[in-house]
């Protein structure tokens, strides 16, 4: 049995600096997941990875870049916070397979078939028909599985998932998203997702950005755990962990590139509202990676054990980057 409490946030996009960093190690991340391309191409991820490296030498007593899960008990040892990469598109290999491998090389852990929209890969969850996982997409789904990248189905739509879920020959990730159960809309997984997930053995990281949330803004804190606990019944408590999709710090103009990237000349605002157009206030009880002390209370208000508590803020991340062959 695993001693050691890990606190793992498993996808983070925050306007990074020295603040931020020492307010994931004030909360005891010992990992997070960072976003390092929404619509990138393979040499603006290039640059993206230049500016980290920059982090990882200016701020290099409070991070380090993370390659596995060695590099988490590492982060806890030492009191910093190992950082994995991730892809929320496929963009940056267009449409060239050889770039799997490159990416990899990179440092690259996750990476999703799609982000919102139709890609050479996959279906994203705006699209009004869902055709499932493409020829490309099943080819490289094989070559992530090979060098041991991370499948992240987030943004998908629901049969491009399942069908993820059941081409993958080893478990993936639904990092940052919650059950539509709870609260309806495109971005959140039905449960018949949740359940094939479970069985493959993957991982949900929950979201706490507030357009996933039921009541947005004003989702409470216990209303979130009993969510969770709602999920825990559903596909038990090993595959549930936290993905916050923290978004700190950042001006309107990056959820604008988010939203529309490469692919549009007009606006586009999701599935619709206007209010998509700017960044939603946090909840006021997880404003940052602080509110994982108040994750922690609201688990254990709700019926959690420590142990199963314990689990879902940080064990259960720890025990799938263990299961990560790369």
């Amino acid at each position: 049995m695993n001693s050691i409490n890990y606190r793992i946030d498993n996808l983070q996009y925050c306007n990074w600096s020295e603040k931020i960093f020492k307010i994931n190690r004030k909360a005891k991340l010992d990992a997070i997941h960072v976003t390092i391309a929404y619509h990138e191409d393979f040499d603006e991820v290039l640059k993206n990875i230049e500016t980290w490296n920059k982090y990882f030498n200016d701020f290099r007593d409070l991070i380090f870049p993370g390659k596995n899960f060695k590099d988490i008990e590492k982060a806890h040892r030492e009191n910093k916070t190992a950082v994995f990469f991730g892809l929320q598109n496929c963009s940056p290999i267009g449409d060239n397979i050889n770039l799997v491998e490159e990416i990899h090389e990179l440092g690259i852990l996750f990476m999703q078939l799609t982000y919102n929209n139709q890609s050479l890969l996959a279906t994203g969850c705006y699209e009004h028909t869902d055709s499932g996982v493409t020829r490309m997409g099943k080819e490289v789904i094989k070559e992530m599985n090979r060098l041991g990248i991370v499948i992240d189905m987030s943004h998908s739509a629901e049969k491009s998932t399942i069908d993820a879920i059941n081409l993958s020959t080893k478990p993936i990730a639904i990092t940052h998203a919650n059950p539509s159960f709870w609260f309806e809309t495109k971005r959140n997984k039905s449960n018949v997702v949740l359940k094939a997930l479970a069985e493959s053995g993957g991982m949900i990281g929950h979201s706490l950005y507030p357009h996933h949330l039921k009541d947005k803004s004003n989702c409470t804190l216990k209303s979130f755990c009993e969510m969770i606990a709602r999920t825990a019944d559903l596909i038990g408590v090993k595959h549930i962990g936290i993905g916050s999709d923290l978004c700190t710090g950042h001006p309107d103009t990056v959820v604008e590139w988010m939203r529309n990237g490469k692919w549009t000349k007009t606006k586009d605002y999701g599935e619709g509202s206007k209010e998509n157009s700017s960044f939603p206030k946090q909840p006021d009880w997880f404003l940052d990676a602080s509110g994982f002390a108040n994750l922690e209370k609201g688990l254990k208000n709700i019926g959690f054990n420590e142990k199963e508590t314990n689990d879902i803020l940080g064990n259960n991340w720890y025990n799938f980057y263990k299961g990560i062959k790369n």
